[in-house]
């Protein structure tokens, strides 16, 4: 059996389904499904569960299932849907013909409702929401330990079977207020599980639902429909985080008490937390609502939509996934290692490319005004196939502003006045002269080639400490270049004083935008979603806001972790 999880022998959840299968459980079936809710975009969090499950429906030959559970038509949209199901594909997933929906099943999940009223297990409550949560009760701490005091009976919990039935009927017909009245299950108001006393099932909600309209005004709560949806599909393992665990109970209470012959089981494995990030669709809401980014799919976003969009692929995720592992145990992940998994990636998928981000004007003084050459360029060392590409080179070039220093202290061995320097593809060059306005800043320098250095050797034997990157002045095409950095400047982003807001941890230099930056001039008719290595500054994507005009790139990762050593608050 092949095991996706990168792991020697099976983790815990492969153990399980191993030995279910083994002992002919479910007929020795396996299906799987991953049941977002479309009140937002998916993240990489997200991406851990739906892989998993893809990955062991694909080991032990069974079914995928994907699944929207939509029992909350106040933040669902179809803009979600269709977005989930694009990143859902991007990432190779594939569920062939098993795409559902929750709302598919309103009319099943009703039938049980009712058959439940009439087992005497439900019942319709007049209590508000807020009076449902007092009268459950909540943990309290005594000392070290949470205790659970017993809850306290709704006055409404024993109206008959027919009464019952009846409201229930005409909450579906839309003869009461929203909010005014509730059907919850009658399990035991003193369950030191909270998820066990009277769990509310429907709720009366008058919102347009994405797909079935205005057709229903009751709706069922997640964790009345979610099992039964997965009983329905004939899944045989649920499998989700650990926020759920204490959700089993109920999950597997109302499969016990109704009708159903096939019983998924409920697992739970670690959640995927990172540092420098927030993976809550609540906070990520807020992100995008309250203006902090430009959208669900700003390239500083931890969403798929936003992994793309600065230049992630699927096969580094999937990699990610890898290495991080199915466990019990909850911890936090070094962003680092994310990083780490998209350097490899496009390190041997990446074409390389010249570019200056901060450009400084180099004049090559005994280089002919009216010469141009082609200059021999290697596309991707790691990858031959790749092959050659022709650079042009003029007496008028573009280097990197950082790459010159007047005064240079020790061990910069880049260009100084005096000093000789290779220029990658090119020549040795020797900066002579250097020109500047009257503020004193830097705008040009004057050198001198060797013309016997072609192509970055000299034939004399004789050696340079630094080689640096260039671009053609006449040649160059100016872009925007768009540098992020992680988000959030502390590892756990929720570190914050009293009173104090996730927000206030927000980096303020997660995006700079650099302009008139100079390209290699092979990179004008970059499309959208194309990658590139630019030499020695870090991993390139094209944005979707890109121009025949103004091409705009997203940095994707630099080449080294130098974001950790600037702000020294993650371990090499």
């Amino acid at each position: 059996m092949r095991n996706d999880g990168g792991t020697t022998g099976l983790d815990f959840i492969r153990q399980i389904i191993s030995d279910d299968v083994r002992e002919g459980k479910n007929g020795g079936r396996v299906h799987t499904r991953w049941p977002p809710e479309p009140n937002g975009y998916i993240h990489v969090g997200h991406a851990k569960t739906l892989l998993l499950n893809y990955w062991i429906a694909q080991e032990f030959g069974g079914k995928f299932n994907l699944r929207f559970d939509d029992t909350n038509p106040a933040k669902e949209e179809s803009e979600y849907v269709e977005a989930i199901m694009e990143d859902v594909r991007w990432l190779g997933v594939d569920w062939e013909d098993r795409l559902f929906f929750a709302s598919d099943y309103y009319e099943q999940l009703y039938e049980w409702a009712e058959y439940l009223i009439k087992e005497g297990k439900a019942y319709v409550c007049d209590l508000s929401a807020e009076e449902i949560s007092e009268y459950r009760g909540t943990a309290k701490r005594d000392g070290d330990a949470m205790i659970t005091p017993p809850g306290k009976d709704s006055p409404y919990r024993d109206r008959s079977v027919e009464e019952n039935l009846d409201l229930f009927r005409r909450m579906r017909a839309g003869e009461f207020p929203d909010g005014s009245r509730t059907l919850r299950a009658k399990i035991d108001m003193a369950h030191p599980n909270l998820n066990m006393r009277d769990p509310v099932m429907y709720r009366i909600v008058r919102a347009t639902h994405h797909r079935t309209g205005d057709a229903w005004c009751i709706y069922p709560t997640y964790d009345w429909a979610h099992g039964q949806s997965d009983a329905i599909e004939g899944i045989t393992h649920s499998l989700c985080t650990l926020e759920f665990e204490n959700h089993r109970p109920l999950y597997d209470w109302f499969l016990d008490n109704l009708p159903i012959e096939q019983r998924p089981r409920q697992i739970e494995l670690a959640p995927l937390a990172l540092t420098h990030t927030v993976l809550s669709k609540r906070k990520l809401r807020r992100l995008v609502e309250e203006g902090h980014v430009a959208g669900w799919d700003d390239p500083r976003m931890p969403t798929i939509a936003g992994m793309r969009r600065r230049g992630y692929t699927p096969e580094a995720i999937h990699d990610f996934v890898r290495r991080v592992g199915v466990t019990k145990a909850e911890g936090m992940v070094e962003i680092s290692l994310l990083e780490h998994c998209i350097r490899q990636d496009l390190n041997r998928r990446a074409e390389r490319r010249m570019a200056v981000l901060d450009p400084l004007k180099v004049v090559i003084t005994n280089y002919p005004e009216d010469k141009v050459e082609e200059l021999t360029a290697i596309n991707n060392p790691e990858d031959e196939s790749a092959g050659m590409r022709k650079v042009p080179f003029s007496r008028e070039i573009y280097i990197e502003r950082e790459d010159f220093m007047e005064d240079p202290p020790p061990k910069f061995y880049r260009l100084a006045p005096g000093r000789e320097i290779r220029l990658r593809y090119a020549y040795f060059i020797t900066c002579t002269d250097v020109m500047k306005n009257p503020s004193g800043n830097v705008v040009e320098l004057r050198c001198t080639y060797d013309p016997a250095t072609r192509g970055g050797d000299a034939p004399d034997g004789r050696r340079v400490k630094a080689t640096i990157h260039w671009v053609s002045a006449p040649h160059a095409i100016d872009g925007e270049v768009r540098l992020y950095g992680p988000l959030f400047i502390k590892e756990n982003p929720d570190d914050v004083e009293p009173g104090g807001d996730f927000l206030d941890n927000l980096d303020p230099d997660s995006l700079v935008v650099l302009t008139g930056c100079k390209l290699e001039p092979s990179l004008k008719n970059a499309e959208a979603g194309e990658r590139f290595q630019f030499e020695r500054k870090g991993y390139f994507c094209v944005d979707p806001d890109t121009r025949p005009d103004r091409p705009v790139f997203n940095r994707t990762v630099t080449l080294r972790d130098t974001w950790a050593k600037i702000k020294g608050r993650i371990k090499g």
